[in-house]
């Protein structure tokens, strides 16, 4: 007995209806889905501290140190230590609290020192010695103009 066996029989060909069922499952899934999803808010704050700037800014903070014709030292015109003192400890002080801080904002610490025309030369090597326990060496000389 021979059987009549077609071979095309198990070949049905592509079928579009089950892929159009699978396509409806994920689309019906992914609609449930979005509307689950929590619409994040944007809360307007301004944190204290921060500053807009248009560009990128360097800020160098630069100290005035003027040296009296009498000897009087004064950082940034508030006076220090008195004019017979040598060691000018509180200037000395001042300055490395402010090299500390110039460390601490990665910025340089600039120092002027404006002298006044009859001001000793030694005064101004006091002040030099003070900057130069502070580790301050970006020092800038100057003479007081005349008025």
């Amino acid at each position: 007995m021979r059987l009549n066996v077609n071979v095309n029989e198990g070949n049905l060909g592509f079928q579009i209806a089950p892929m159009i069922d699978v396509v409806f499952v994920i689309m019906l899934f992914f609609m449930v889905m979005a509307g689950a999803v929590k619409v994040e808010n944007e809360l307007n704050t301004q944190l204290p501290g921060t500053a807009e700037t248009s560009g990128s800014t360097d800020f160098v903070d630069e100290q005035i140190i003027t040296i009296s014709d009498i000897g009087e030292v004064s950082l940034n015109d508030e006076p220090f230590d008195s004019p017979q003192s040598r060691d000018l400890p509180d200037l000395r002080a001042t300055l490395m609290r402010l090299k500390q801080n110039a460390d601490a904002a990665k910025t340089p610490a600039v120092v002027t020192i404006i002298s006044d025309e009859q001001a000793k030369y030694s005064r101004t090597v006091d002040v030099l010695d003070a900057l130069a326990v502070a580790k301050i060496d970006n020092v800038t000389f100057t003479v007081a103009e005349e008025e």
